[in-house]
């Protein structure tokens, strides 16, 4: 452990610092104190120290009263990475305090998908703002990057990418690369192209060095299995990339002509961000962060909660249907809500799962109708299961064998509803192109509510009144 002493005014404080130079909570702390005692010094060298990710969970992290301050202390020496890692609400504030000129500067320095990330997150007037005040060159290119669909490769693409024309020898590969000063950012492979422009093959650096001068790029090359375009939706893409362990690949136009490259990190990225809006969506929480206000956050909910509420009428109404038969069968009202809720829960396990499946692509055409079955008798036999556990403890409870049985009736019914709309409601919606992981979740709720209040309900007003 090191020790960062400032002297000021013959006070000297010191403020603990870890060798592994990552974040910690002690040095969010530690750094908020400096922050209050306006110990600038100390926070640069800090923050110099640190990765850029760090730096902006630094900002994100920080109380908001002080997260003002240390954007000021940090402006005139920030990373241009950090302005990448932030969310769009702290990014707002950060750009506002280091202004335009010094943002568009900061972005200069960013690799095209790095921009077009930050941009994404902005207003139409401060994008306009900032890519006005940017070089000509690279304005040009992030334009043309803007315009690919949201979501799509285009926006996830670097538009600095290294190619070689098959004819090259590896000693020819060398030398360029030994020679050219205008080189990508960071690169592990090399695309080989044909006379058009086409990627037809793609070389690992580690595959150059070990090969000999003379070898001609051609026949080395590994061909490329999939030509990915520029629209093409990025989760698609993301599969691409897990089914074939890619490290990077090459972006194409309409005319299959090269125009970027994605590389794996951004790919990291999108598999984190999909996991999360699915996550979300199937809670219908929205897509709001910490940081984002009050009003954000409880718009994004409240849609959701007030559709969740319909349908919560809807299962009242259907208990206000029997309320004759709960009135003179008390035992009803006790018991009703187990069929309920272990419905609505075989429900949500069996519509997780599908959800999952849809999105990592497990389910095809030639698997669907044995994944279907397979879930359908998952539930039929959790079914008797518990239908038969509550069943014994109906009875033991209320002593009523014929309550036991219209029980153990009804919860296998629900459970096999929970099964079959678990599944079948997900594939539906995505069949039409809706999302599964934002409206499943509703329709699964309604129709185990729904079935199960039903079938309890209406089988004891016929077995039991």
């Amino acid at each position: 452990m090191k020790r960062i002493i400032s002297q000021k005014k013959n006070n000297i404080s010191e403020i603990d610092f870890f060798d592994d130079l990552i974040l910690s909570d002690r040095l969010v702390f530690n750094i908020e104190k400096l922050i209050k005692k306006n110990d600038k010094n100390n926070i640069l060298i800090i923050t110099n120290r640190l990765h850029s990710a760090d730096i902006a969970e630094l900002i994100e992290k920080i109380r908001p009263e002080l997260r003002i301050k240390l954007c000021n202390i940090l402006k005139d020496s920030l990373k241009p990475e950090v302005l990448s890692k932030l969310d769009d609400t702290t990014l707002d504030l950060v750009i506002k305090i280091i202004g335009s000129d010094q943002t568009a500067e900061a972005l200069e320095d960013l690799d095209t998908d790095e921009v077009i990330e930050v941009l994404d997150d902005l207003d139409s007037n401060t994008q306009h703002e900032l890519l006005s005040k940017m070089d000509k060159n690279e304005r040009i290119l992030i334009q043309e990057s803007l315009n690919f669909p949201e979501y799509s490769a285009g926006r996830l693409m670097q538009r600095d990418h290294l190619s070689i024309p098959t004819s090259w020898s590896v000693g020819n590969v060398i030398d360029f690369l030994r020679d050219e000063t205008n080189l990508p950012s960071e690169f592990y492979e090399l695309i080989i192209i044909n006379s058009v422009y086409r990627p037809i093959g793609i070389v690992p650096l580690n595959l150059i060095l070990r090969s000999q001068r003379h070898i001609i790029i051609s026949e080395i090359m590994e061909p490329i299995r999939v030509l990915i375009n520029a629209d093409m939706d990025q989760e698609e893409v993301a599969y691409i990339f897990q089914q074939y362990d890619l490290v990077s690949a090459p972006v194409v136009d309409t005319s299959n002509k090269l125009i970027g490259v994605i590389m794996h990190d951004d790919i990291v990225d999108v598999i984190t961000e999909e996991a999360d809006d699915d996550m979300l969506r199937l809670a219908r929480a929205g897509e709001a962060g910490i940081n984002d206000t009050f009003f954000v956050v409880t718009k994004n909910r409240f849609i959701w909660l007030l559709v969740n509420l319909m349908t919560a009428i809807i299962a009242s109404y259907i208990i206000y249907l029997f309320d004759g038969t709960i009135e003179q069968l008390v035992a009803l009202a006790v018991l009703m809500p187990i069929v309920a809720s272990m419905g609505g829960n075989a429900g949500t396990q069996t519509l997780t799962v599908t959800v999952r499946a849809i999105a990592s692509k497990n389910i095809t055409y030639s698997n669907a109708f044995r994944f279907i079955n397979k879930e359908i008798l998952i539930a039929l036999f959790n079914g008797i299961i518990f239908a038969f556990i509550i069943s014994i403890g109906s009875w033991l409870w209320f002593s009523n064998l014929d309550l036991s049985i219209v029980l153990f009736t009804a919860m296998i019914i629900n459970m096999l509803a929970a099964g079959v709309s678990g599944i079948i409601i997900p594939l539906l919606l995505h069949r039409f192109g809706a999302d599964p992981a934002l409206a499943a979740t509703v329709f699964v709720t309604t129709v185990t509510d729904v079935i199960g209040f039903f079938a309890f309900l209406g089988l004891a007003a016929w077995a039991l009144i």
